[in-house]
């Protein structure tokens, strides 16, 4: 049988276009569809858009570092709309590059929605369909508001962050997990005065206790109002905002809320049910270790798959399926020992095994240290950090490293590599200390604080 294409991409983000660039630079003949914009959760409503506006949200507590350190300094109102001017030219800078990569490695791009037919076959908005050998779903995830007895859409979700007219004088952020803590930080940091209500006991639930306990002091010691046990009631539209009434008994106004509550792979309304491709209670895409779904023509990466929802991750999948699939290669994909970055502040970097994880699994030593940093302390602040090495007792083998410090996620990626590489403790101990910096405390610890 003859196909339009070798391959055909659902999605053009970060996964699908590195997928699709790699294949035809090999030879294929690719065609890819986004209906939205070209980049992805990560390049236009996640992770690009989030660090530049963490970048912003710094520069308050940098400024009045700068004048504890003798500069004369004046603090004044952060422009929004400025910032968010510059932010969306980046943004349609970056998009554009993601087009011209697709462009010239010869991938045939379609702004429409694609919708799969039959395990051949796919259907793009204005009813034209396209063949192709291969399929592959990148189509990603979306942020999702909880069901609930009230309106919930009369809030905000994290993509509706990046297009605000104006910053809000007070908002409530509903959630615990990562996004939920970046922006509050983010937020809290450009002048807002934020609430979070959380309905658990901790934030930040299935990172390290010790490091998620730090962050939390940190973001209250700032003046981030930390609910935990508690959620909304009722929610209500009021006078310049919303009225809240939460389950811990208050009734509190602000002016905009933020449901940061999970997200949810994008596989609705997709034709699944068109072929023999499964799909999980979450709504995620099953696949194997290849990628590939029970349909043998169809594949899927990225957040659609629920796997490990992060971009590098997404691209790594993309690589290995057209190893797979276009090389003759078969390569599985490896999520073990992921390097990971949370942009709170301080960040939190991780890498491997938490102590809880670890104590499950056998006996483990624990090096820890919390201190204040040199440049916070110099000028009377209170901020700690924490540097901490989780250790099996039996082979001495790093099992996880986990940091809590500004500049964390720069950190973590060079831990990474020795976590990845099943470094010991004792090769850990055998590297030089660089003086003074705060990692240095990742080598130089040489006690156990505690054992499990």
């Amino acid at each position: 049988m003859d196909f339009d294409f070798d391959l055909f991409v659902i999605g053009g983000g970060s996964g699908g276009v590195r997928a699709a660039r790699v294949a035809a630079g090999g030879g294929a003949k690719v065609g890819l569809a986004e209906e939205s914009r070209m980049g992805g959760t990560c390049v236009i409503r996640g992770c690009v858009p989030k660090k530049l506006m963490v970048f912003a949200s710094s520069y308050r507590d940098a400024m009045g570092e700068a004048g504890d350190y003798g500069w004369e300094v004046s603090m004044g109102d952060f422009d929004w709309t400025k910032f968010a001017t510059r932010l969306n030219n980046e943004l349609d800078r970056l998009e554009g590059v993601y087009q011209n990569l697709l462009k010239n490695s010869g991938v045939e791009a379609f702004a429409s929605r694609a919708t799969i037919v039959d395990a051949h076959t796919v259907a793009l908005g204005d009813g034209t369909k396209k063949t192709a050998k291969h399929i592959l779903i990148a189509t990603g995830g979306r942020p999702v508001r909880p069901s609930e007895n009230f309106d919930t859409s009369l809030a905000m979700v994290s993509d509706d962050i990046f297009h605000l007219d104006k910053l809000p004088k007070s908002l409530l952020i509903v959630g615990g997990g990562f996004i939920a803590c970046e922006f509050a930080c983010i937020m809290h940091g450009l002048g807002v005065e934020v609430t979070m209500f959380y309905r658990g006991a901790q934030i930040l639930r299935g990172f390290d206790d010790e490091a998620r306990g730090l962050i939390a002091d940190m973001m209250e010691a700032r003046g981030i109002a930390i609910h935990t046990g508690t959620n909304i009631l009722d929610l209500q539209q009021a006078d310049g905002g919303l009225t809240v009434k939460a389950t811990n008994g208050t009734e509190t106004h602000f002016e905009k809320v933020l449901y940061a509550t999970g997200r949810a792979p994008n596989t609705e309304n997709l034709g699944l049910e068109n072929v023999d491709v499964e799909v999980g209670r979450r709504g995620e895409i099953v696949v194997d270790e290849y990628s590939q779904t029970g349909q043998p023509s169809i594949y899927a990466i990225g957040d659609v798959t629920n796997r490990v929802n992060l971009t590098p991750v997404a691209i790594r999948e993309g690589m290995a399926f057209v190893e797979t699939v276009f090389k003759g290669n078969p390569t599985p994909v490896d999520h073990e020992l992921i390097p990971s970055a949370v942009f709170t502040q301080p960040e939190l970097g991780t890498v491997g095994m938490s102590e809880e994880q670890a104590r499950d699994a056998g006996p483990i030593d624990i090096y820890a240290t919390s201190f204040r940093p040199m440049q916070q302390a110099f000028v009377g602040r209170e901020d700690r950090v924490l540097m901490k090495l989780v250790v099996c007792k039996n082979t001495d083998v790093v099992l996880g490293c986990h940091i809590v410090a500004p500049g964390a996620g720069e950190m973590i990626q060079l831990a990474g590599i020795a976590v990845k590489m099943k470094a010991t403790k004792a090769q850990f101990y055998q590297v030089c200390a660089v003086h003074p910096t705060m990692s240095e405390e990742l080598v130089t610890m040489k006690t156990p604080v505690r054992s499990a």
